[in-house]
């Protein structure tokens, strides 16, 4: 049954300062909203509780794109259509440029948000094991001021982050030190876009004389969280991508995921796409002309 609107206050400061300061003076009770893509089907479906929603839509402060000499910093209310067109992002971070391609179709691409994504906290966004491949940080506001923190300890446990009640996300910043690296983007579900992902994953390897120097793999939709394969990591760092390797490699990145079996997919499904994108992954890796993606 759809809510009633009449349930809801909605503010719209028009400005980053003024929006921070009515989150800090009531914590917990005003429900930030940009593009509304997720909230709106809350909506639809009656299950938004009623409460006052704030609109930080278009706020400039969260739009910008800031290219500096050691990285990249995205507002966190840029679009994916932002993304996918930014001459930056999509040449130094093509994983993130991808997924964002992945995301709805065109009209959600064009109201949906990064930050959006990442305070929804689903383990099947699209965006998020990007982030956990380039070792982005977040840049968090409240009315005490601004903290960072590594994306990777923000996701704490099925939608449970690492933000107080009173804090905004403001930007998410990558290094820029990727150039080198060769990339790989999957998407595992009912349709290449306009569906929740069965799988996704982002991956990054550096190659030095034929051995990897370095190697990240970031996967979405088997755990309670977007994951990195650290231990399987491990396993390939200074090791040459070969054949050999590839059951090994399979066999770790499956025992450190948590799949579930839901309307979308199953456990076992999941376990064994997980190492077939791991395989295809470092196949990609022993190609004498593997490049980037």
């Amino acid at each position: 049954m759809r809510s009633n609107p009449a349930d809801y206050e909605i503010y719209a400061p028009g400005n980053l300062h003024d929006v921070v300061a009515l989150i800090g003076g009531s914590p917990g009770a005003i429900l930030p909203i940009a593009g509304g893509t997720d909230v709106m089907v809350q909506f639809a479906a009656g299950t938004l509780q009623p409460r006052r929603l704030v609109s930080i839509w278009n706020l400039p402060d969260l739009r910008r794109v800031e290219i500096l000499p050691g990285e990249v910093r995205i507002g966190a209310g840029c679009t994916y259509t932002d993304l996918r067109e930014h001459d930056v992002v999509k040449h130094e971070f093509p994983l993130l440029a991808q997924a964002a391609s992945w995301i709805g179709g065109i009209a959600n691409q064009n109201k949906g948000t990064l930050g959006g994504n990442i305070a929804n906290a689903s383990p099947a966004g699209d965006s998020l094991p990007a982030l956990l491949a380039y070792d982005a940080e977040l840049i968090l506001v409240s009315i005490r001021g601004e903290r960072r923190v590594a994306y990777r300890q923000f996701h704490v446990d099925y939608k449970k982050m690492n933000l107080e009640r009173d804090e905004l996300i403001r930007a998410v910043c990558l290094a820029r030190r990727f150039n080198e690296y060769i990339s790989y983007a999957r998407k595992v579900g009912t349709r290449n876009a306009q569906a929740i992902s069965k799988v996704c994953m982002a991956a990054l390897a550096r190659i030095e004389r034929g051995v990897i120097e370095d190697v990240r793999m970031a996967v979405g939709s088997v755990a309670p969280i977007p994951l990195r394969l650290a231990q399987t990591e491990r396993i390939l760092k200074g090791k040459r991508p070969e054949r050999s390797l590839v059951a090994l490699a399979r066999e770790s990145a499956v025992a450190e995921i948590r799949p579930i079996d839901d309307l979308r997919s199953t456990a076992r499904y999941r376990a064994a796409v997980v190492g077939n994108l791991v395989a295809e992954f470092l196949e990609r890796l022993g190609a004498p002309a593997a490049g980037h993606e």
